[in-house]
């Protein structure tokens, strides 16, 4: 692992009410990384998700650049950098691309939005072509480029991304995976939950399996690719 723990989860245990979800888990993302979170559908992976951006309450140890988040509200979570592509887009269909991204600027303390624009068109410029156009009228694929620019547009340290194959054709994918990359290279810091096994371990550093709300796997991707427990449920070729 590079650079300093920007993430550090340590026997976390979380649920919705008295149903519990998470079960002591242990992850990090350091500066610099792209981290996956792979397992199947159902295997607490959102969750998890909603509670390190604090929407569910929480128990043990959840760390962001040194601060204790568990106190924290959501707000305040996403001001400090930690912000999250949400499983389906959730754009507002009704407004422009650039309204949308406009939206993630709404806790910025400066107003100097012209550059992230441009830094946002560049690196997805089918969305300054479609900047008037609705969001709500776009495609899939150009729908998970805007709900991925609109975080750009936060100035995150740490991106969480969930689901962002979900639905999507994969040439799009292999787009939005050179992008992530591209995005990495810029300083951010990238989470990816991903069902799409193949997909996620193709440019992550590291990753962890997770399956009914208990880490069960972790290491390098090239590790868990050759772990056999691993390439028989999730890659399909047992070995």
């Amino acid at each position: 692992m590079n650079g300093h723990c920007l993430l550090e989860i340590k026997n976390l245990d979380a649920g919705y009410g008295a149903v519990p979800v998470l079960f002591g888990i242990d992850l990090s993302v350091c500066a610099g990384e792209i981290v996956a979170l792979v397992g199947s559908n159902g295997a607490g992976k959102t969750t998890l998700l909603r509670t390190i951006s604090r929407i569910l309450p929480a128990r043990g140890t959840l760390r962001f650049a040194g601060e204790d988040l568990l106190p924290m509200t959501p707000e305040a979570t996403f001001s400090r950098g930690l912000v999250q592509v949400p499983e389906g887009r959730q754009l507002f269909g009704g407004m422009t691309v650039a309204e949308n991204l406009l939206m993630g600027t709404y806790r910025r303390r400066d107003k100097d939005v012209a550059q992230s624009f441009e830094q946002v068109y560049a690196l997805f410029p089918i969305l300054k072509e479609r900047r008037r156009q609705l969001a709500g009228n776009m495609s899939g694929g150009e729908q998970q480029m805007c709900a991925m620019a609109r975080a750009l547009m936060a100035h995150p340290r740490l991106l969480l991304i969930d689901e962002m194959s979900l639905g999507l054709a994969p040439v799009i994918v292999d787009q939005l995976l050179v992008v992530l990359q591209e995005i990495r290279a810029q300083g951010v810091t990238v989470l990816l939950v991903e069902q799409d096994v193949f997909a996620a371990f193709s440019i992550a550093d590291r990753a962890y399996v997770m399956e009914t709300g208990r880490i069960v796997r972790e290491g390098p991707v090239a590790t868990l690719a050759d772990d056999p427990t691993v390439r028989d449920a999730y890659l399909g070729t047992a070995g």
